[in-house]
């Protein structure tokens, strides 16, 4: 199974926080009691995406973060890379010669670059802006999410 960590996944949804909620600065507490995470893990977050120059940070009792470029130019690919490092699905893929002892005759390696480089490529088309538009199935605004139609040729009809 391929899975983001739970950091990469929490920076998406802050950032698509940020981003839905306009202009104005965001603080860690506000963030924390709108999204439900901890605040330390929050804090923690904002500040990776800060260090990496997807927010800006602004201190005192009136700071708080802010994009540091429109949505529409901030990738997926830029939020996740932010927290967990380089997009790589295997260890022999992230340009670092040497993590793996089969490395050298490898048969599989050039394939994993090419899924790799699939996925990565994907991840940079979604934008932040993309992200942080309201699903189009969400319909009962009580939590949950409405099964999306059915394609009349995918259901035999």
């Amino acid at each position: 199974m391929i899975r983001l960590s739970r950091l990469a996944d929490y920076a998406v949804v802050l950032m698509s926080h940020i981003a839905a909620n306009g202009r104005n600065l965001h603080n860690a507490l506000d963030i924390a009691a709108t999204t439900g995470f901890p605040v330390p893990t929050v804090s923690k977050i904002l500040s990776a995406l800060a260090r990496s120059g997807l927010l800006v940070s602004y201190r005192g009792a009136k700071g708080g973060y802010e994009l540091a470029r429109p949505a529409a130019l901030i990738s997926a690919a830029e939020i996740i890379s932010s927290v967990d490092g380089p997009i790589a699905l295997t260890e022999c893929i992230d340009g670092a010669p040497g993590d793996c002892e089969y490395e050298p005759f490898c048969p599989a390696r050039r394939n994993w670059q090419l899924i790799n480089g699939a996925v990565r490529r994907a991840l940079i088309e979604v934008t932040l802006a993309d992200l942080s538009q309201p699903f189009p199935n969400f319909e009962d605004g009580a939590g949950t999410f409405a099964a999306a139609p059915v394609p009349k040729s995918a259901s035999g009809a």
